[in-house]
């Protein structure tokens, strides 16, 4: 099981840091994609990283590249997703997932992953 959290209202330019803490599973077999969704639009892939978390293990959507990091704590089970410079458009509910790293990971994600609940973060003044 997945389960994200630490989402919240921060208003434009602001920073959260989100968690995705895992239980029941290898949690360092998988990589971890961050996916959201915001009001009437379909779910996207914002960030995922590879099951170490080394370098070159981990991808962004252009949308958040340069202001979101992705890390991941294999000893805690956890992936954390720090957001910076956070716009309005940010606005959504975040969820993780697992998936396989890279590329094609949110289809997989989509197709085979096991999700948990979302977190939501607004972004407004």
């Amino acid at each position: 099981q997945l389960q994200a959290s630490g989402g919240g209202l921060v208003q434009p330019g602001g920073s959260l840091r989100l968690s995705c803490a895992a239980s029941g599973f290898t949690f360092d077999d998988y990589a971890i994609g961050w996916f959201r969704e915001a009001p009437g639009k379909e779910r996207e892939g914002v960030s995922c990283i590879s099951h170490s978390g080394g370098s070159g293990g981990t991808v962004y959507a252009d949308s958040v590249k340069g202001r979101f990091t992705i890390s991941r704590d294999n000893a805690k089970k956890a992936v954390y997703l720090t957001m910076k410079s956070l716009k309005p458009e940010d606005t959504a509910v975040y969820y993780c997932s697992t998936t396989r790293f890279y590329p094609g990971w949110e289809t997989f994600a989509r197709t085979f992953g096991s999700w948990g609940q979302g977190t939501l973060v607004t972004v407004s003044s």
